[in-house]
C-alpha cells in the first residue's frame, strides 16, 4: 500500500522548484494533491498533467497566500474536490538579498508578507478542514535562518520567524493530533535559483566548497524529507526542523 493512498495534501506555490517535485512525490505515494501556484497558471497545469499521466490524482488551484479569501479558497477547492485536507506543505516563498542602504520597504512586506502571513493563514485555513485522523504540517524554511548571510537580512528573518511559528503552533496543534514541523533546504538547483544568477559561477562554487557532500542541492533532495515528515514513520516528530543542506556550514 502506497504512504498516503487515501490522504489530501496542498502544496503552496507547487508549480515549480521545490513545491513541484514535492507534489509529485506525494502523489506517486497516493495523496491527491492540490497544486497551489499565484500566478504560473501553465506551469501548475503542467505539474498536474505529470501527475495524472503517473495515475496520480492533482488540481490546481490559483490563490495569493497573503490573502486569507485566497487561501480559503484554496482550501474550499479541495474540501469540494477531495474531501479533506490531511497534510499541508507551506512551500510558497520568495528571497530577495542585497545591501542595508538598498533595502525597501516593498522587499520587507513582500517577503515578510508571502513568506510568514503565508505560512500562518495557511494554517488557520488547515484547522478549520483538517480531517478526523489529525493532519501534518510542513513549513519550508531554510540554512539561512541559521547562516543568516550578508545582504540577507530581510529573508533570513522570515526564515527565522519561520522556524519559531514551527514550534509555537507545535505545542498549540498537538493536542488537536496536528503535527507541525520544518525543513531548511540549503542551495537547491531551481527556476528560482537559476533566476537569481546563483548557478554556474562563483556563488555556486563557494556554496558547494562549504558543502562536505559535494554538490549543489536538487529538488529530488528535499521531496523524501518532506514525504518522512507527513508520514507515519515521523509520527513521534514534531515541532522539529530538519536541516537539508547536504552539511552546508
Amino acid at each position: 500500500m502506497k504512504l498516503f493512498e487515501g490522504k489530501v495534501a496542498i502544496v503552496t506555490g507547487a508549480s515549480r522548484g521545490i513545491g513541484a517535485e514535492i507534489a509529485r512525490q506525494f502523489a506517486r505515494e497516493g495523496a491527491s494533491v492540490v497544486v497551489n501556484y499565484a500566478r504560473d497558471r501553465a506551469a501548475a497545469e503542467k505539474v498536474v498533467s505529470d501527475i495524472q499521466r503517473e495515475g496520480g490524482s492533482a488540481l490546481a488551484v490559483q490563490g495569493n497566500v497573503t490573502s486569507s479569501h485566497d487561501v480559503s479558497s484554496v482550501f474550499q477547492a479541495a474540501v469540494d474536490t477531495f474531501g479533506s485536507v490531511d497534510i499541508v506543505v507551506n512551500n510558497a516563498g520568495v528571497f530577495s538579498f542585497g545591501p542595508i542602504d538598498e533595502f525597501t520597504e516593498a522587499s520587507f512586506h513582500e517577503q515578510f508578507g508571502i513568506n510568514v502571513l503565508g505560512v500562518l493563514l495557511t494554517t488557520k485555513a488547515f484547522v478549520q478542514h483538517f480531517g478526523s485522523g489529525g493532519g501534518s504540517i510542513i513549513n519550508i524554511s531554510s540554512v539561512a535562518n541559521r547562516t543568516a548571510p550578508a545582504h540577507g537580512s530581510v529573508y533570513a528573518a522570515t526564515k527565522a520567524a519561520v522556524d519559531a511559528i514551527t514550534r509555537s503552533l507545535a505545542k498549540e496543534l498537538g493536542p488537536r493530533n496536528i503535527r507541525v514541523n520544518a525543513i531548511s533546504p540549503g542551495g537547491v538547483e531551481t527556476e528560482g535559483t537559476h533566476a537569481a544568477n546563483m548557478i554556474g559561477n562563483d556563488f555556486e562554487a563557494d556554496w558547494i566548497s562549504r558543502t562536505p557532500l559535494g554538490r549543489f542541492g536538487r529538488t529530488t533532495d528535499i521531496a523524501p524529507v518532506a514525504l518522512f515528515l507527513a508520514s507515519e514513520a515521523s509520527g513521534w516528530i514534531t515541532g522539529e526542523n530538519i536541516v537539508a543542506s547536504g552539511g552546508y556550514f
